[in-house]
């Protein structure tokens, strides 16, 4: 497989047009951004979870009024996040029945 690759990249290479080496690199790219996106979940429902210990733990109504703030805050950034991953995902997918079809 490894010449086959070898072979199809100095063709590409010959005609202008690296795709392996661009197809590789966006790959990369995507891995990164969709790690980083992951991290950035578990951080936000991390945040969310703290924010209801932190409701628990309220004494007095400005205490209690900040906790329910962050709780909400906490959550819909939580929900933003998990939403942006869904349309990534179907993204993904569509690309992908695209380069099958083309």
């Amino acid at each position: 497989m490894a010449w086959w690759n070898a072979w199809l990249s100095g063709w590409f290479r010959l005609w202008g047009r690296d795709y392996l080496v661009a197809d590789r690199a966006i790959e990369a790219e995507t891995r990164t951004s969709l790690n980083k996106l992951v991290e950035e979940i578990r951080e936000a429902h991390r945040d969310w979870e703290n924010a209801r210990r932190h409701f628990e733990y309220a004494s007095g109504k400005d205490q209690i009024d900040y906790a329910i703030y962050a709780i909400e805050a906490a959550e819909k950034r939580y929900e933003m996040l998990l939403r942006h991953a869904k349309n990534l995902q179907v993204d993904w997918k569509v690309r992908q029945q695209e380069a099958d079809v083309g």
